[in-house]
Protein backbone atom coordinates (compact mmCIF):
# COMPACT_ATOMS: atom_id res chain seq x y z
CA UNK A 1 0.00 0.00 0.00
CA UNK A 2 1.33 3.40 -1.17
CA UNK A 3 2.20 5.57 1.73
CA UNK A 4 -0.22 8.32 2.69
CA UNK A 5 -3.07 5.88 2.08
CA UNK A 6 -5.88 5.43 4.67
CA UNK A 7 -6.80 1.75 4.75
CA UNK A 8 -10.41 0.98 4.05
CA UNK A 9 -11.16 -0.15 7.08
CA UNK A 10 -10.40 3.45 8.50
CA UNK A 11 -12.17 4.90 6.05
CA UNK A 12 -15.28 3.08 6.48
CA UNK A 13 -14.91 4.05 10.15
CA UNK A 14 -13.31 1.05 12.06
CA UNK A 15 -15.92 -0.12 13.77
CA UNK A 16 -18.65 -3.43 13.47
CA UNK A 17 -20.04 -1.58 10.33
CA UNK A 18 -16.27 -1.39 8.31
CA UNK A 19 -16.07 -5.36 9.08
CA UNK A 20 -19.49 -6.09 7.53
CA UNK A 21 -18.73 -4.03 4.47
CA UNK A 22 -15.07 -5.53 3.87
CA UNK A 23 -17.09 -9.11 4.43
CA UNK A 24 -14.91 -9.41 7.68
CA UNK A 25 -18.15 -10.87 9.74
CA UNK A 26 -19.13 -13.17 6.35
CA UNK A 27 -22.36 -14.25 7.96
CA UNK A 28 -23.62 -10.94 8.73
CA UNK A 29 -22.11 -9.60 5.44
CA UNK A 30 -23.88 -12.20 3.80
CA UNK A 31 -26.90 -11.94 5.98
CA UNK A 32 -27.58 -8.46 4.35
CA UNK A 33 -27.04 -9.53 1.18
CA UNK A 34 -29.72 -12.20 1.35
CA UNK A 35 -31.86 -9.87 3.28
CA UNK A 36 -31.35 -7.03 1.01
CA UNK A 37 -32.58 -9.51 -2.14
CA UNK A 38 -36.01 -10.89 -0.09
CA UNK A 39 -36.84 -7.37 0.22
CA UNK A 40 -36.18 -6.39 -3.30
CA UNK A 41 -38.07 -9.24 -3.97
CA UNK A 42 -40.78 -9.07 -1.74
CA UNK A 43 -41.46 -5.28 -3.49
CA UNK A 44 -40.09 -5.24 -6.99
CA UNK A 45 -41.43 -8.75 -8.11
CA UNK A 46 -44.03 -10.17 -6.08
CA UNK A 47 -45.86 -6.81 -6.39
CA UNK A 48 -46.24 -6.00 -2.47
CA UNK A 49 -46.13 -2.32 -1.20
CA UNK A 50 -44.31 -0.76 1.84
CA UNK A 51 -47.03 -0.14 4.03
CA UNK A 52 -48.66 -3.39 3.69
CA UNK A 53 -45.82 -5.62 4.53
CA UNK A 54 -44.75 -3.26 7.17
CA UNK A 55 -48.54 -3.39 8.43
CA UNK A 56 -48.47 -7.04 8.34
CA UNK A 57 -45.20 -7.48 9.80
CA UNK A 58 -46.77 -5.56 12.85
CA UNK A 59 -49.69 -7.02 12.66
CA UNK A 60 -47.76 -10.57 13.13
CA UNK A 61 -46.23 -9.09 15.99
CA UNK A 62 -49.17 -7.78 17.89
CA UNK A 63 -51.01 -11.36 17.33
CA UNK A 64 -47.58 -12.97 18.73
CA UNK A 65 -47.30 -10.64 21.58
CA UNK A 66 -50.50 -11.09 22.50
CA UNK A 67 -51.25 -14.88 22.28
CA UNK A 68 -47.76 -14.85 24.42
CA UNK A 69 -48.39 -12.62 27.14
CA UNK A 70 -52.08 -14.62 27.72
CA UNK A 71 -51.08 -17.48 27.49
CA UNK A 72 -48.00 -16.42 29.86
CA UNK A 73 -50.24 -15.27 32.77
CA UNK A 74 -52.66 -18.53 32.06
CA UNK A 75 -49.54 -20.77 32.26
CA UNK A 76 -47.23 -19.00 35.11
CA UNK A 77 -44.57 -18.53 32.46
CA UNK A 78 -42.55 -15.01 32.04
CA UNK A 79 -43.60 -12.60 29.99
CA UNK A 80 -41.93 -11.50 26.52
CA UNK A 81 -38.83 -10.32 26.65
CA UNK A 82 -39.47 -6.79 25.41
CA UNK A 83 -37.29 -3.91 25.59
CA UNK A 84 -37.61 -0.63 26.96
CA UNK A 85 -39.31 1.24 23.52
CA UNK A 86 -38.18 4.60 23.91
CA UNK A 87 -35.85 6.58 22.10
CA UNK A 88 -33.19 8.00 24.12
CA UNK A 89 -32.35 12.16 24.04
CA UNK A 90 -28.58 11.38 23.35
CA UNK A 91 -29.42 9.29 19.84
CA UNK A 92 -32.23 11.96 18.63
CA UNK A 93 -28.95 14.69 19.80
CA UNK A 94 -26.35 12.72 17.39
CA UNK A 95 -29.32 12.31 14.52
CA UNK A 96 -29.98 15.83 14.56
CA UNK A 97 -26.19 16.99 14.90
CA UNK A 98 -25.63 14.49 11.61
CA UNK A 99 -28.47 16.11 9.62
CA UNK A 100 -27.35 19.60 10.74
CA UNK A 101 -23.89 18.91 9.05
CA UNK A 102 -25.71 17.69 5.71
CA UNK A 103 -28.22 20.81 5.68
CA UNK A 104 -25.19 23.06 6.11
CA UNK A 105 -23.36 22.07 3.52
CA UNK A 106 -26.41 21.76 1.06
CA UNK A 107 -27.31 25.39 2.33
CA UNK A 108 -23.68 26.46 1.53
CA UNK A 109 -23.03 24.98 -2.24
CA UNK A 110 -26.35 27.13 -2.79
CA UNK A 111 -24.79 30.20 -1.67
CA UNK A 112 -22.08 29.26 -3.50
CA UNK A 113 -24.11 29.44 -6.21
CA UNK A 114 -27.16 32.08 -5.91
CA UNK A 115 -24.84 34.86 -4.17
CA UNK A 116 -21.15 34.23 -4.95
CA UNK A 117 -22.20 32.97 -8.42
CA UNK A 118 -20.02 30.48 -8.83
CA UNK A 119 -19.82 28.74 -12.32
CA UNK A 120 -17.80 25.89 -11.09
CA UNK A 121 -19.94 24.41 -8.47
CA UNK A 122 -23.40 25.10 -10.42
CA UNK A 123 -22.04 22.93 -13.36
CA UNK A 124 -20.60 20.58 -11.04
CA UNK A 125 -24.66 20.52 -9.54
CA UNK A 126 -26.13 20.48 -12.74
CA UNK A 127 -24.03 17.08 -14.27
CA UNK A 128 -24.69 15.31 -10.56
CA UNK A 129 -28.29 16.24 -10.37
CA UNK A 130 -28.38 15.30 -14.57
CA UNK A 131 -26.58 11.96 -13.46
CA UNK A 132 -29.15 11.67 -10.43
CA UNK A 133 -32.21 12.03 -13.01
CA UNK A 134 -30.83 9.64 -16.00
CA UNK A 135 -30.46 7.30 -13.40
CA UNK A 136 -33.77 7.19 -11.57
CA UNK A 137 -35.29 7.27 -15.10
CA UNK A 138 -33.70 3.54 -15.43
CA UNK A 139 -34.68 1.68 -12.10
CA UNK A 140 -37.24 2.48 -9.61
CA UNK A 141 -36.76 3.38 -5.83
CA UNK A 142 -36.39 0.34 -4.73
CA UNK A 143 -33.54 -1.43 -7.40
CA UNK A 144 -31.98 1.79 -6.62
CA UNK A 145 -31.82 1.12 -3.32
CA UNK A 146 -31.07 -2.44 -3.66
CA UNK A 147 -28.42 -1.86 -5.70
CA UNK A 148 -27.07 0.72 -3.47
CA UNK A 149 -26.99 -2.02 -0.76
CA UNK A 150 -25.41 -4.57 -2.88
CA UNK A 151 -22.56 -2.31 -4.36
CA UNK A 152 -21.87 -1.25 -0.59
CA UNK A 153 -21.06 -4.63 0.49
CA UNK A 154 -19.36 -5.38 -2.86
CA UNK A 155 -17.00 -2.33 -3.86
CA UNK A 156 -15.23 -2.10 -0.62
CA UNK A 157 -13.66 -5.61 -0.11
CA UNK A 158 -12.80 -4.64 -4.24
CA UNK A 159 -11.33 -1.20 -3.26
CA UNK A 160 -9.35 -2.75 -0.37
CA UNK A 161 -7.67 -5.67 -2.76
CA UNK A 162 -6.82 -3.13 -5.49
CA UNK A 163 -6.67 0.08 -3.60
CA UNK A 164 -3.28 1.76 -5.27
CA UNK A 165 -4.51 1.01 -8.38
CA UNK A 166 -8.43 2.29 -8.32
CA UNK A 167 -6.72 5.52 -6.51
CA UNK A 168 -4.63 6.27 -10.14
CA UNK A 169 -7.68 5.73 -12.09
CA UNK A 170 -9.71 7.84 -10.14
CA UNK A 171 -6.88 10.38 -10.03
CA UNK A 172 -6.80 10.12 -13.53
CA UNK A 173 -10.51 10.33 -13.92
CA UNK A 174 -10.97 13.06 -11.98
CA UNK A 175 -8.38 15.49 -13.75
CA UNK A 176 -9.82 14.88 -16.79
CA UNK A 177 -13.27 15.62 -15.47
CA UNK A 178 -11.93 18.52 -14.09
CA UNK A 179 -10.31 19.83 -17.12
CA UNK A 180 -13.45 19.70 -19.01
CA UNK A 181 -15.20 21.50 -16.00
CA UNK A 182 -12.69 24.20 -15.97
CA UNK A 183 -13.14 24.34 -19.75
CA UNK A 184 -16.90 24.84 -19.65
CA UNK A 185 -16.43 27.25 -16.89
CA UNK A 186 -14.21 29.58 -19.38
CA UNK A 187 -16.13 29.68 -22.03
CA UNK A 188 -19.10 30.95 -19.51
CA UNK A 189 -16.72 33.80 -18.80
CA UNK A 190 -15.88 33.16 -15.35
CA UNK A 191 -12.51 31.92 -14.18
CA UNK A 192 -11.88 28.93 -12.70
CA UNK A 193 -9.96 29.85 -9.88
CA UNK A 194 -12.19 32.88 -8.62
CA UNK A 195 -13.47 30.81 -5.44
CA UNK A 196 -10.08 30.18 -4.45
CA UNK A 197 -9.08 34.42 -5.34
CA UNK A 198 -11.88 35.53 -3.19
Amino acid sequence: MATGHRPPHALLGGGAVADVLLWRRRNVSAAAVAGATLVWFLFERAGYSLPSVLSNAVLLLVIILFFWAKSASLLNRPLPPLPNLEVSDVVVQKAADRALVWINKLLAVGHDIAIKRDRTVFIQVILVLWVVSCVGMLFNFFTLIYMGVILSLLVPPFYEMYQDLVDEKLGLAHKVLSRHVDTIVSKTGQPSKQKKAE
